[in-house]
């Protein structure tokens, strides 16, 4: 019988330890987080991040502070968070494609495979113009950049970001020359098309609802794979209505660590954020800002991002807006 009892307490024991050595591992942040946005606010990036980090605070139990730290096409911002400690307590935010462009633009030597990374929303480009534009459709819009090359100014968020990408994309698809004016993020862009500065501008869905349904600019087209609905206007055709073999253009916007964050960190954001991208917060806003739902984390996440690295790289490369081959950084070419 002494045998026995002294069998189950080892037993017994022994959960207990397990019990405290799976209890050690669960990381609880004990100080507010940090979220470096590369960005100006109003941007895709950092209206999203915003969203986010809102609801992943009521599962973290703590305040996570959204900071701004613009320049270099993102590069500042993604650099700092970089060098910042990995103790996980410094995330930053920003879409798939412009982090992607960085190293072949020379600015960042940190490649997308040295980032864990989670990505909550999609968000196609819209081919925007100002009401007034001759253009009524792209068709008509591709004969003015013929007629006029060099001409028609088209705003974006800066060199390498996901509006001038999808500018690349459509000049290699539709054989155009146009004038590239680059601003310091998405919502600047936007401002400059409303205003009558430039008279295109390629910029994600979220940065152009609002002015679309205020009828301060007219969508042509949606360089995803389907119509884009906005509520309260309606459908924006895709691109591909006119260019069949376009390829999917847009941008993925979630969060980012350094890959050695340590793995309890990245466990504990992984679940934040999955509850975070099945909220209510995030339907709502995925809604009002013309944007597709979505939920990669990690090794998914990592797929799509291969993918995006292989069209878009290429893309900047063979355009002569990327300093660097991406061969340099073994990244494949997709087929064409």
């Amino acid at each position: 019988m002494g045998r026995k009892i002294s069998v189950i307490a080892l037993v017994v024991l022994g959960v207990f330890i397990f019990w405290g050595l799976t209890y050690a591992q669960e990381w609880k942040p004990s100080k507010p987080i940090t979220i470096i946005v590369p960005w100006p606010a109003g941007g895709s990036t950092d209206l999203t991040v915003r969203i986010l980090a809102s609801e992943m605070e009521k599962v973290l139990g703590q305040r996570i502070a959204v900071v701004n730290t613009p320049g270099a096409t993102g590069a500042i911002g993604m650099r700092n968070a970089w060098e910042a400690p990995r103790d996980g307590y410094t995330w930053t935010s920003n879409s798939d494609t412009s982090m992607i462009n960085l190293p072949v633009l020379d600015l960042l030597k940190v490649t997308h495979r040295e980032w864990i990374q989670w990505y909550v929303l999609f968000a196609p480009s819209i081919i925007g113009v100002t009401p007034d534009y001759p253009a009524k459709d792209v068709t008509e819009l591709v004969k003015i950049m013929k007629e006029k090359p060099g001409q028609v100014a088209v705003s974006s968020a800066g060199v390498g970001s996901s509006g001038h990408t999808a500018l690349e994309v459509f000049k290699k698809a539709t054989g155009v020359n146009v004038r590239h004016v680059p601003f310091a993020g998405g919502y600047p862009a936007v401002v400059a098309a409303v205003s009558g500065e430039v008279n295109v501008v390629m910029q994600l869905s979220m940065e152009q609802a609002d002015m679309v349904r205020a009828k301060k600019l007219r969508p042509l087209a949606n360089t995803g794979l389907q119509a884009l609905n906005i509520s309260g206007y309606g459908e924006i055709p895709s691109v591909t209505k006119w260019y069949p073999k376009f390829p999917l253009t847009g941008s993925h916007f979630g969060l980012m660590v350094p890959k050695d964050t340590p793995k309890e960190v990245v466990t504990a954001i992984s679940k934040a954020f999955d509850v975070a991208a099945k909220s209510a917060a995030i339907k709502k806003f995925a809604d009002e800002k013309a944007v597709f739902e979505t939920n990669l984390k990690e090794a998914e996440a990592m797929t799509m991002a291969e993918k995006t690295a292989s069209i878009v790289t290429w893309i900047m490369y063979e355009s002569g807006a990327a300093k660097i081959s991406p061969a340099q950084f073994n990244i494949p070419k997709a087929a064409d």
